[in-house]
């Protein structure tokens, strides 16, 4: 994902505050993880350990695999996801 569709999903988040604030929790945890992700992987580099380095590079992709995850199941009628079009919207 893109910081602008991270952005997009974030903003839909903080406009739609009502019945969504677990979701919104979940959204915040996936951007904390993904910021620790990018910042691990420069001191992962450094240490020269490949752990480390496909540790941070997993938490860099996971908001993108969980949007894919919810857009799988809102497709599917399992779950349903009013913030997949913002995720959409920020691809332009």
């Amino acid at each position: 994902m893109t910081l602008h569709q991270l952005a997009a999903v974030k903003q839909w988040h903080l406009t739609h505050p009502l019945g969504h604030e677990v979701e919104q929790q979940v959204w915040d945890g996936l951007l904390a993880v993904w910021v620790a992700g990018w910042t691990g992987l420069p001191a992962a580099w450094f240490m020269q350990s490949i752990a480390v380095m496909a540790l941070c590079g997993a938490l860099v992709l996971l908001p993108g695999l969980y949007v894919a995850l919810r857009a799988r199941l809102h497709r599917r009628g399992t779950l349903r996801c009013d913030w997949l079009g913002s995720a959409r919207a920020g691809k332009d």
